[in-house]
């Protein structure tokens, strides 16, 4: 009897995960179809930027306008995915949370947003024109013609903006799992060295590939880690310092 409401009670977690999921994609593609609304305002924005003034860009396709307007509407689409994917992993989970760990870890949802932006101008404003100054100050320095395609000028964009605007969602990532109990700051420092490795393979793998670039993109996410590590370890003294006064409690209660 106990294995078959076992069994039960997994398919009701699958169930009420694939229910989870469709709602995500039913999210992306509404932000999808709302994105390519504004993806012509946003193009008109991109080009007349700074960083694309002396360029002229063309197109070697039929489908590269297309293109650059789905690339645009996805990126429209995660602004609002990301954080409703947050809030789906925390109704997901959120029967097995005391109702304070529900309500404290409630508050990052709003956050996940905000992170997401951050990543996107800092990617935007931040790395990508520095990273496009210098591959177009070698190319000129090695006496090419300049000739770039849209389609390449906004993959180069996007594949540095978004995996950036993602990474910036590690310190909120890391609280959660605090909050959790499933990490804390000591396991964290003792894994170091690894997530720094994982970090700077991330870095040399969304980056150009060139010294520069790397080294830009891997400074901040180093940073974004120790920010991380001391987010968790705010979070780990609370949890601490909750316990001792529940046993300090409960410690009273027997004697009495």
């Amino acid at each position: 009897m106990a294995a078959i409401d076992e069994e039960m009670s997994v398919v009701d977690h699958l169930t009420e995960l694939r229910k989870r999921i469709i709602y995500i994609l039913l999210v992306f593609v509404a932000g999808l179809i709302g994105g390519l609304f504004a993806a012509k305002p946003i193009y008109d924005y991109l080009v007349t930027a700074d960083s694309v003034k002396g360029f002229v860009l063309h197109a070697f396709s039929f489908w590269d306008g297309i293109g650059m307007y789905m690339k645009i509407a996805g990126a429209v689409s995660l602004v609002f995915t990301v954080p409703f994917t947050a809030y789906q992993l925390w109704a997901f989970v959120s029967p097995g949370l005391r109702p304070v760990e529900r309500s404290v870890t409630l508050r990052y949802v709003p956050y996940v947003f905000v992170l997401f932006v951050l990543g996107l101008a800092f990617g935007y404003y931040v790395i990508f024109p520095m990273a496009l100054s210098f591959t177009v100050s070698v190319t000129r320095s090695m006496g090419l013609e300049e000739t770039y395609g849209i389609a390449e000028y906004f993959s180069f964009m996007f594949s540095l903006v978004i995996p950036l605007a993602l990474l910036f969602e590690l310190p909120l990532v890391v609280m959660f799992l605090t909050r959790l109990r499933l990490l804390n700051p000591l396991r964290l420092r003792k894994i170091r060295r690894y997530a720094y490795f994982a970090l700077v393979f991330i870095a040399v793998v969304i980056t150009p590939p060139d010294f520069i670039s790397d080294l830009l993109v891997t400074v901040p996410l180093l940073a974004l880690y120790e920010f991380s590590v001391l987010l968790s370890s705010l979070v780990y003294r609370k949890q601490l310092a909750a316990d001792a006064a529940r046993e300090a409690r409960y410690v009273r209660g027997a004697e009495s």
